[in-house]
């Protein structure tokens, strides 16, 4: 009967409920999904046939081992490479003898343990490749000083007790050097901001900012 049952009156395909949803409004917006989806799907397909067919029609090598110079802590290292390989792999794995200060951890450009400089800047060197630093001044943290004349960030790790197990340590000191270069008196929020893409996994952040403080107090002061 008619009006009977929880459901309300039987409807016929395509009617409207009260709210305007109706089967049909589905299924045209079920159809517009499915060829949203391939019109994506296309696009991915073709940027990466694009991709692929760019390295060949400019000439480049796509594979076997190059020999390139890196100029590392002011000096030129000859390193053979394969085009894919990384700044970071190249300095740690490649070089005789190697640049270890820069940590593998993630390998995923997320924890900052690998930083290392290109002129000057801090990026992840387990996302740039070693034949993009080609040409590039890279600066290491084994290039910001020694360990018995480290320079001002480094020694004040030291005397603040700014390391814990030390993986993070080298990414921490040369991006903030790379802070004190542009900016000798930054705010502790600057200096957080600086380098909120370096993680303590011992979590040594109060030392750490104390050794920038004391650094920051101490150009203040000069």
């Amino acid at each position: 009967m008619e009006g009977s049952g929880s459901d309300g009156p039987s409807r016929k395909d395509g009617a409207s409920r009260p709210d305007g949803f109706s089967r049909r409004r589905f299924l045209q917006g079920v159809g517009a999904v499915g060829v949203g989806a391939l019109v994506v799907e296309d696009r991915i397909a073709r940027a990466a046939d694009e991709a692929a067919a760019s390295p060949a029609s400019s000439g480049a090598p796509t594979s076997g081992p190059i020999n390139i110079t890196l100029n590392v802590d002011g000096k030129g290292r000859s390193v053979i490479v394969e085009p894919r390989t990384t700044l970071l792999n190249a300095l740690r794995d490649r070089l005789d003898p190697p640049i270890t200060a820069p940590k593998l951890v993630c390998d995923m450009g997320t924890c900052g343990a690998c930083t290392v400089l290109l002129n000057g800047k801090p990026v992840y060197g387990c996302l740039v490749l070693a034949v993009d630093a080609v040409g590039k001044k890279i600066t290491t943290s084994q290039g910001l000083g020694t360990p018995d004349h480290p320079n001002a960030i480094q020694a004040a790790f030291v005397e603040k007790d700014g390391q814990m197990c030390g993986f993070c340590t080298p990414g921490f000191t040369t991006c903030l050097s790379a802070l004190f270069a542009e900016n000798p008196t930054p705010t502790q929020e600057e200096m957080k901001e600086y380098c909120k893409g370096n993680f303590c996994r011992c979590g040594t952040y109060p030392r750490i900012f104390e050794a920038v403080a004391a650094v920051a107090k101490s150009a203040t002061n000069a």
